[in-house]
């Protein structure tokens, strides 16, 4: 029993001794810092509402209504602009045709160096022998005159060289003068048939090769017949050259024309015959009809122009069929020419670009190629720049002064 009380008290004691290490390491501890004493904030400005002034209110002097000045008409209003007119182009008023070869004369400068200036030199001089004469059948065929009526030419040249004897300048430009008038052809009617006797509208067809300048020429015929009176429906049935009804209704427009047109890819056989029946409707006095030019194939090429005269035909027959060709390509215009007259029955040339080429004697070889004469023939860039063509005008170009 004594064993288990003492026991007893030793166990207190060891309970007592180790709370009283346990409450001493405690107070041994540091304790934390008191917490920061919080700063007094100032609360901000309240933000002005709706209403309020900036700042302080200050005493001014303010108008009475009566005092204030308001718009005239007494309309408070806000006036709102009108946009600006845009005034549709004027209509141009192109120059007379008569006599315009002889304006544009200088044009044929190039074509005169080569040519007449070439012949003449080489006639001037003292003693025409065999290879004088080869030099002027060269400059001939050079020019493009064609091999026959280069031969015709030259022999005539000698004939009338040898009977003349002593030649002046004068006389020499006189003779080559005429000799060239009679290969170019003073009797042949030139006349573009835009006035049939017996109904209206006359009908012409353009053809030619993309790139010879058809469609651009068709703009200028529209001006040429403009200034001679004529009133004019355009067809744009060259549906197959992107913007070509687009660039043709441009070259309407400026001198009044209408332009009937189809879709894109459209046939050109519909456009034609529509812009015939609506020529007649409008009492027009001719409808031009501008042909597509692809040349891919001969039978296409074919197929192709020979719908569009079969059916304009069916309003009326063609009064002209005009073939224009690039006067720059030379020879290789006649093979063009060959092609489209078997297509269909050429009645005139159109001769383009002839102020940019040395080679005027083009005009010849290509009426003698297809026995048609030249009716048309352009000197430039210019919207005026398409002229009837006149013979004596053509060759006094041609030799100069």
């Amino acid at each position: 029993m004594e064993t288990v009380i003492l026991a007893v008290v030793i166990a207190v004691v060891v309970l007592g001794v180790l709370g009283g290490l346990v409450v001493g390491s405690r107070r041994t501890k540091s304790l934390p810092p008191p917490p920061p004493t919080a700063p007094d904030i100032t609360a901000p400005p309240a933000e002005p509402q709706v209403g309020d002034e900036a700042e302080t209110p200050r005493d001014e002097p303010r108008r009475t209504i009566q005092e204030v000045d308001l718009p005239d008409g007494g309309s408070a209003g806000t006036a709102v602009e009108e946009p600006p007119v845009v005034e549709a182009p004027g209509i141009e008023i192109p120059e007379p045709t008569e006599g315009r070869l002889i304006r544009l004369r200088a044009r044929l400068s190039r074509s005169q160096n080569a040519l007449g200036k070439g012949l003449l030199t080489l006639l001037s001089r003292e003693h025409l022998d065999e290879d004088t004469w080869e030099e002027i059948e060269d400059t001939l065929l050079t020019a493009d005159v064609g091999v026959q009526p280069t031969q015709e030419l030259v022999e005539r040249l000698r004939e009338r060289v040898k009977v003349l004897g002593t030649r002046t300048p004068e006389e020499l430009r006189a003779l080559l003068r005429d000799e060239l008038l009679k290969l170019v052809g003073t009797e042949v009617d030139r006349t573009v048939k835009t006035e049939p006797a017996e109904r209206k509208p006359g009908i012409v067809m353009v053809v030619g090769v993309n790139g010879t300048g058809k469609t651009t020429t068709t703009g200028k015929l529209a001006r040429v017949l403009v200034a001679d009176g004529r009133t004019v429906v355009l067809g744009a049935a060259d549906t197959f050259r992107a913007a070509a009804a687009d660039q043709l209704q441009t070259w309407g427009e400026r001198v009044g024309a209408h332009t009937v047109r189809g879709p894109e890819a459209g046939d050109p056989a519909s456009v034609a015959f529509d812009a015939v029946k609506e020529g007649k409707e409008m009492g027009v006095d001719v409808v031009l009809i501008d042909t597509a030019g692809r040349l891919h194939t001969k039978t296409g090429l074919m197929d192709e122009l020979g719908k569009v005269k079969r059916v304009v035909e069916k309003h009326a027959p063609l009064d002209e069929v005009l073939l224009v060709l690039d006067a720059t390509t030379g020879q290789n215009g006649l093979v063009q020419a060959r092609v489209f007259a078997e297509v269909v029955n050429i009645t005139g040339i159109v001769l383009t670009k002839l102020d940019g080429t040395a080679k005027g004697g083009i005009v010849i070889a290509v009426q003698r190629e297809l026995g048609v004469p030249v009716k048309l023939i352009g000197l430039g860039e210019g919207a005026d720049d398409l002229a009837p063509f006149e013979p004596e005008a053509f060759v006094d170009a041609l030799i100069g002064d």
